[in-house]
């Protein structure tokens, strides 16, 4: 039984940290050529590829596809926030380097726990609460923030890690009823209807008055480059569809407790591609930050398997 244990543990360990290496190669892509496509472009080619891939896979095992849901407004409330949290993180890897933005997006596991006490019941003691408070000093000393001029758009990542906790923390509840697959399918048709609406508003770049290259990246006229661009599209949606499958058999096959541990690995790995191809180095100051949430993340996990609490251990990030 231990050594049973002790296997699927490892087996789900390397499942979690090829996931993540998947991940910060889908995020350099997109830092690689936001310059070359719309932000909803990429949104709809990656979402519709991975439901592509996702439906393969299914197929395959066999697994029953269910789109009703038992909670309707819930689900749609996880769908919007899933939807405009990644909108967040992708426009943030347009102007801040990769091992800054899923620094910040790490932030996640404090606005999951505090969400769980405000939603879920759950109980937080006093040494959690010191945890998520030196999180956020921790994300507070990665910002750096200047307030005489403070530029909001470096909160990007931390508005991604809120929206994705709101998401989390719905899963944890409606999936008594619907199943993670039941769940990923709704994740991918609204985000086609969603993406769909942008390009009927924005789609032909008429908004697109702006010089900043983010702005642009939000507003620009689609199609422009397809050969280009779409089979790099492609290419991310194989990648996240990839990535998801890491992580969902890591999370299934062994312990959350100790497999949600290993998601840190997706800083250091960005830390290197951004170091190997866009030549960013973090400042001592970032990697002080860096630490701290690391340190909190990893300590609020800890307490949680001390009081058999897994709130945020049981949510697999992205």
């Amino acid at each position: 039984e231990f050594m049973t244990t002790a296997q699927n543990n490892t087996k789900g360990i390397i499942f979690i940290l090829v996931g993540m290496v998947v991940f910060s190669i889908q995020d350099a892509l997109i830092k690689f050529i936001y310059e070359d496509y719309a932000l909803y472009e990429l949104y709809l080619g990656r979402t519709l590829s991975a439901a592509f891939f996702l439906f393969c896979y299914m197929k395959f095992t066999k697994q029953k596809i269910v789109f009703k849901t038992h909670y309707p407004f819930l689900t749609t409330l996880r769908i919007i926030c899933f939807f405009f949290g990644f909108s967040f993180f992708y426009i943030s890897l347009t102007y801040m380097s990769l091992a800054m933005a899923n620094a910040l997006f790490f932030s996640s596991p404090f606005f999951v726990s505090i969400l769980a006490v405000l939603f879920l019941n759950e109980k937080v003691g006093i040494r959690r609460w010191l945890a998520i408070l030196t999180g956020f000093i921790g994300v507070f000393i990665v910002l750096n923030p200047d307030f005489s001029d403070f530029e909001y758009k470096k909160l990007a990542p931390i508005a991604c890690a809120l929206c994705y906790s709101i998401s989390m923390t719905i899963t944890k509840y409606t999936s008594d009823k619907d199943n993670s697959y039941t769940q990923m399918t709704h994740l991918y048709i609204g985000a086609t209807i969603i993406s769909i609406l942008f390009f009927i508003f924005t789609g032909e770049g008429q908004f697109n008055n702006f010089s900043d290259p983010t702005y642009q990246f939000i507003f620009r006229e689609w199609f422009t480059n397809p050969t280009y661009a779409w089979p790099i599209i492609i290419l991310m949606g194989f990648i996240g569809a990839l990535a998801f499958f890491c992580i969902f058999n890591a999370y299934s096959i062994a312990s959350p407790s100790v497999v949600s541990l290993y998601e840190y690995s997706l800083i250091i790995w960005s830390i290197m591609i951004g170091y190997i191809i866009f030549d960013n180095v973090p400042t001592l100051r970032t990697f002080i930050g860096i630490s701290i949430i690391i340190g909190a993340g990893i300590y609020i996990y800890l307490r949680e398997k001390i009081k058999d609490q897994m709130i945020v251990t049981d949510t697999p990030n992205r």
